[in-house]
């Protein structure tokens, strides 16, 4: 009986408690701050599990020239000034950023399957800042970026020349 009491004393005191912690004050809520203890683990966690669960197995878009090209002008227009280009710095927006950007050409996705970048890019990340593209690119043109980060270090002179431009960020 004792252990049914400390139990059920539990379930309420914890989330109590909880509540009372938020609304302390004490919860880091700015960029600069910190994650809380396990907040990179569960993030991390539930989104791999989500993305193995639903991500598409195959593309409909083939990876060739004309995706790459493609995928490098929506590329340069949706998700350079937070991802970056290569040999460029980094824009003052993406260092503002929390969780940090990954800047995909220093740190590329290409060891992912094109079908876990295509998830991201059609859904978004939640709490992240990444938005989800479905609805504002096509199916198409999520493809193609999905291909142009799936085979970045293999790409033709003509999509590098398209992502070497300068970004012009105002």
């Amino acid at each position: 009986m004792k252990f049914i009491i400390g139990f059920l004393l539990g379930l309420i005191v914890i989330p109590i408690a909880a509540y009372f912690y938020i609304k302390s004050g004490n919860v880091p809520a700015a960029t600069s701050a910190p994650p809380l203890l396990f907040e990179r683990w569960a993030a991390r966690t539930a989104l791999h599990a989500i993305i193995d669960k639903e991500m598409p197995r195959g593309s409909p878009v083939a990876a060739n020239d004309e995706t790459y090209l493609a995928g490098a002008k929506i590329y340069r227009a949706q998700c350079a000034v937070c991802h970056g280009l290569p040999d460029q710095p980094e824009t003052q927006i993406s260092q503002g950023m929390f969780p940090k950007v990954p800047q995909l050409w220093k740190h590329g996705v290409d060891d992912d399957p094109v079908g876990e970048t295509y998830w991201k890019v059609e859904n978004g990340i939640r709490l992240t800042g990444m938005p989800g593209f479905k609805g504002t690119l096509t199916e198409e043109q999520i493809w193609q970026v999905s291909q142009l980060l799936a085979n970045a270090p293999k790409l033709p002179p003509a999509a590098l020349d398209i992502l070497k431009l300068p970004l012009k960020v105002e």
